[in-house]
């Protein structure tokens, strides 16, 4: 009995500590509910940032801007990428939010389908508020860009998402958005 009860502490101290999640609302070209469990064992600073903007509703419809067919969607610029009255998808991605950049947290993670990774500019500590889902593996991304979480519900909606058309995978005309972003348990 002992050694059985061991072995179920061992697999269950060997799983992934899972926080909380997100559910975020799409509407566009895609429509519905794409659920992700955040990663707080691999990136709690990331997870503890990303939530407190959900939480504030900073990602409550923000636009899908850069979409790459085979590689990733990507979104949560929150400074200029709002689907408001003065939003102009040429300036969406440029931004963050007003909290500051977090370091990397690079893990030994591997970039899979539906792996949701940290966006940032060259500088590995730049990353901020922007936060793209993998459509398929990029092994490439391994060890340089900060893994968060992952789709545990929604990837149909997630490949749904409009493509980007212009350079870099910039979203050409309306592009999706995330309606509400809410934190669950």
């Amino acid at each position: 009995m002992f050694k059985v009860a061991a072995t179920a502490l061992t697999v269950l101290a060997a799983a992934p500590a899972f926080a909380t999640g997100l559910e975020i609302t799409v509407a566009g070209e895609a429509n519905g509910v794409i659920e992700i469990q955040l990663r707080d064992d691999l990136a709690p600073q990331h997870v503890a940032q990303i939530v407190a903007l959900a939480e504030e509703g900073a990602y409550d419809n923000v636009a899908f801007h850069r979409v790459i067919d085979g590689f990733m969607a990507q979104t949560g610029d929150v400074e200029f990428g709002k689907m408001d009255a003065d939003f102009d998808i040429r300036q969406a991605g440029m931004g963050g939010s007003d909290r500051d950049n977090i370091p990397a947290e690079f893990s030994e993670e591997s970039f899979e389908r539906g792996v949701v990774g940290m966006a940032r500019s060259q500088n590995p500590d730049s990353a901020n508020s922007q936060f793209f889902i993998m459509f398929a593996p990029g092994e490439f991304l391994n060890g340089q860009y900060t893994i968060i979480g992952e789709v545990t519900e929604g990837m149909d909606i997630v490949d749904a998402i409009k493509l980007g058309t212009g350079p870099n995978g910039a979203v050409v005309g309306e592009p999706d958005r995330m309606v509400s972003v809410t934190v669950t348990d």
